[in-house]
C-alpha cells in the first residue's frame, strides 16, 4: 500500500515538473456597439435581426371602473445585441390607432345657434373616420434599431389590447402612456400574456417619444407629467389644449375636413378594445361635458389643457408642424411653443408648407440628420450641437427652406390696418385709421363656402377690404389679431374673420382665419346673451401663421358670420353690422409698421 502511494507521488511529481500548457477557453464575443460619425447614429446593427415582445404595463388609474389598474399593450422591437448585455435608448410611440377604428356618426351642425336657456341635445348625422390622421404603420422603426435604438410601441387605453376607456386626451390617457416609461425605468410592473414578470434590463432607460396628430399630442401630453427618463419629444402636428381643437373662444369650431366631429365622436372611433360595454358610460359622459351648446371653457376642458402644467416639462422638445395644416391648426403649435421657450426647455422647431404631415415626406434626409442628431445627443448624450444653432427651420412659399434664429421672427411687431367704406363689393384697407363712423352690414349665409364668398364680386353676406398692391414682399410672422364693432340682430351668432391675400388675377386666397361666439365676448368660460341692436367690442384670434405676401398682391379681410367648413350652421338670415370706425386688422409684421408703411401704406 505504501509502495502504492509513493508511486503514484512520483508520478504527480514528475508530472507537475513538465510545464503546463493550457488551450485558452473561447471568449464571449463583444456585442456590437452603437457608431457615431458627424454626431450621428450609424446603421451598424440589422434592422431585421431583432427581438420583439409583447408586455401589458400597469398604469394606476381604473379609468374602466373593473377594480383593477388599467393594462397598456406594448410592444417592444429591440436590436438583438440587447441579448448580450448592450443596453440601448428608446424611441416611443403611443397610439390609440393601432387597431384601427370604429364607423361613427359625426355631430349635425346644421343647426341653430343656441342661448343658454334652450339646449337641446346633440343630435348624429354623416359617417365619418374622424380625428386626426392614424398611421397604420411607422416607417421609422427600421431607421431607429439600425442605429442602435428600441422602439416600443403602446395602444392607447381602450384602444386594441390595452384595457381602459378612451376619451380624448382625458388624464388617464395620459397617466397610460406615462406609465411605460416607468416601466422603462423600473417603477412600473408588467407581464406577458403568461402572466409572467416582464422588466426591462435591456435599457438605459432614456426615452424620446415622437409621432404625428393623436401620437405626437400624446408627448405633449406626457412631458407635462415631468416623468423621470423622458428626455426628449418630437411632436408633430400636435394638440396642446383639445379646447382648441373643438373650440374657438367659445365657439363650436371643427377641424379641417371633419365637420361636427368632437371628442365623443373620436373616443367612440379609437374604441377597438374587444369589450367595449364597460366603457360606455364613460363615453356618454363625454357627450354631455363636452357641451357642443354653449362652446363654454370647462373643467373638462382644462383637464385637456396641456398648457397648464408646462412648468413640469423637462424634456427638451422639437416641434413639428404644417402651415397649411387645417386640422391641428397653427394655434396648437404656436401656444405650446411659446410656453415652453418662457419655461426654458431645449427646443427647436420645423414648419413646412403642407398640411397634416410628417416632414419625413417633405424633406427626408435633412429632417433625418436632424432627428439623427437630436435623438443621438439627447439619448445617447454626444455632444453633437444639436441644441445649438439656429432654433427655426422653416420651408418657403417657394418651397425653399432656410434657418432663422427663432419663430416667431424676433424682428416681427404689431402693425394696424384700417377698414375704410365700400365693404359689400370691396373696402380699402388701410394704415389710416377712419375719421368717421361709418356702418355696414351683412347677412348670414351659411350654405356659402368661406373661398366662395371671399371671391364674389359683390355679396350681402359678407364685408371685403384690401389695401393696394404691395409694393414690397410683406412678411407677418405669428398671430394677428382682427377686432371688431358689431351690433346683433339676434341673440346668438357666429362670427369669422378671414385674413387673404389678392393676386393680380383678383382671386383671392385664405391664408388663415379665426372665429369666435360673441355670447363670450368677456370670457370663453361664460356664455352672456346678445342683446340685439346694442353695439359690442369683440375680438377674432387669427390662427398664427408665417407668410409673406408677394409684391403686388393685396392684403385682405373678409368678414363673415358662420363658415360653413368650420361653425355649426345655422339657417340663412341672421345678421350683424359692423362699425369700421371701431374695428381694425393688427397684424404680427416683420419690420413693424415701417415696413407696413412701405408696402401698403
Amino acid at each position: 500500500m505504501r509502495r502504492a502511494r509513493s508511486a503514484v507521488a512520483g508520478a504527480l511529481t514528475a508530472l507537475l515538473a513538465v510545464p503546463l500548457v493550457v488551450s485558452p477557453a473561447a471568449a464571449e464575443p463583444e456585442p456590437p456597439a452603437p457608431v457615431f460619425v458627424d454626431g450621428q447614429a450609424q446603421p451598424v446593427f440589422s434592422p431585421t435581426d431583432v427581438v420583439r415582445e409583447s408586455l401589458w404595463v400597469s398604469a394606476p388609474v381604473d379609468s374602466d371602473n373593473d377594480g383593477k389598474d388599467d393594462l397598456v399593450h406594448v410592444e417592444v422591437v429591440r436590436p438583438r445585441a440587447t441579448e448580450q448585455g448592450l443596453r440601448v435608448p428608446v424611441v416611443y410611440q403611443a397610439s390609440p390607432y393601432y387597431a384601427g377604428g370604429n364607423d361613427v356618426e359625426n355631430h349635425n351642425v346644421d343647426v341653430e345657434l343656441n342661448v343658454p336657456d334652450n339646449r337641446p341635445g346633440p343630435k348624429v348625422a354623416s359617417t365619418s373616420l374622424g380625428g386626426p390622421n392614424p398611421a397604420i404603420t411607422w416607417r421609422y422603426e427600421q431607421y431607429f434599431t439600425a442605429r442602435g435604438f428600441a422602439v416600443v410601441y403602446a395602444e392607447s387605453l381602450g384602444s386594441g389590447l390595452s384595457t381602459g376607456c378612451p376619451t380624448s386626451g382625458g388624464r388617464n390617457e395620459t397617466i397610460g402612456a406615462r406609465s411605460v416609461i416607468d416601466w422603462l425605468n423600473g417603477r412600473a410592473p408588467a407581464q406577458d400574456s403568461a402572466g409572467t414578470r416582464v422588466t426591462a434590463g435591456w435599457t438605459t432607460g432614456k426615452v424620446g417619444m415622437m409621432g404625428v396628430s393623436y401620437n405626437g399630442t400624446l408627448p405633449n401630453a406626457v412631458a407635462t407629467t415631468g416623468v423621470q427618463g423622458l428626455e426628449t419629444i418630437v411632436p408633430i402636428a400636435a394638440i396642446s389644449s383639445w379646447y382648441d381643437y373643438y373650440r374657438a373662444d367659445g365657439a363650436v369650431v371643427a377641424p379641417g375636413t371633419f365637420q361636427g366631429e368632437d371628442v365623443d365622436v373620436l373616443a367612440k372611433y379609437v374604441h377597438t378594445r374587444a369589450d367595449r360595454t364597460a366603457c360606455e358610460s364613460v363615453i356618454n359622459d363625454l357627450t354631455v361635458e363636452q357641451d357642443r351648446v354653449t362652446g363654454d371653457y370647462s373643467n373638462f376642458w382644462d383637464e385637456r389643457n396641456y398648457l397648464n402644467d408646462v412648468r413640469k416639462v423637462r424634456a427638451s422638445v422639437l416641434a413639428v408642424h404644417g402651415l397649411n395644416d387645417w386640422n391641428v391648426k397653427m394655434t396648437h403649435v404656436a401656444q405650446w411653443y411659446e410656453a415652453i421657450k418662457k419655461q426654458g426647455v431645449e427646443h427647436k422647431i420645423w414648419l413646412h408648407q403642407s398640411g397634416h404631415a410628417d416632414p419625413y415626406s417633405l424633406r427626408r434626409d435633412p429632417w433625418l440628420i436632424t432627428l439623427n442628431k437630436w435623438f443621438s445627443h439627447y439619448l445617447y448624450g454626444i455632444d453633437n450641437g444639436a441644441q445649438n444653432g439656429p432654433r427655426l427651420t422653416i420651408q418657403r412659399e417657394d418651397k425653399t427652406w432656410v434657418e432663422e434664429p427663432e419663430w416667431p421672427a424676433p424682428s416681427a411687431s404689431l402693425a394696424t390696418l384700417y377698414p375704410g367704406a365700400g365693404g359689400v363689393t370691396s373696402g380699402a384697407l388701410t394704415i389710416w385709421r377712419p375719421d368717421r363712423r361709418v356702418v355696414e352690414s351683412l347677412t348670414d349665409d351659411a350654405s356659402k363656402l368661406a373661398e366662395t364668398l371671399a371671391n364674389a364680386p359683390t355679396s350681402p353676406n359678407r364685408l371685403v377690404y384690401l389695401s393696394r398692391p404691395s409694393s414690397t414682399p410683406l412678411r407677418f410672422s405669428g398671430k394677428g389679431e382682427v377686432y371688431l364693432r358689431l351690433s346683433f340682430t339676434r341673440p346668438a351668432a357666429n362670427v369669422t374673420a378671414l385674413l387673404v391675400d389678392r393676386g393680380p388675377d383678383g382671386k383671392s386666397t385664405v391664408v388663415t382665419r379665426g372665429w369666435t361666439d360673441p355670447q363670450n365676448r368677456k370670457n370663453i368660460s361664460r356664455t352672456e346673451t346678445i342683446q340685439p341692436g346694442k353695439s359690442y367690442d369683440l375680438r377674432v384670434d387669427l390662427v398664427p401663421d408665417d407668410y409673406v405676401l408677394p409684391a403686388g398682391h393685396q392684403l385682405g379681410l373678409v368678414v363673415l358670420s358662420s363658415d360653413n367648413d368650420y361653425t355649426l350652421r345655422p339657417a340663412p338670415g341672421a345678421g350683424f353690422s359692423v362699425d369700421l370706425k371701431g374695428s381694425n386688422l393688427t397684424l404680427p409684421v416683420v419690420g413693424g409698421l415701417e415696413a407696413l408703411k412701405t408696402a401698403v401704406g
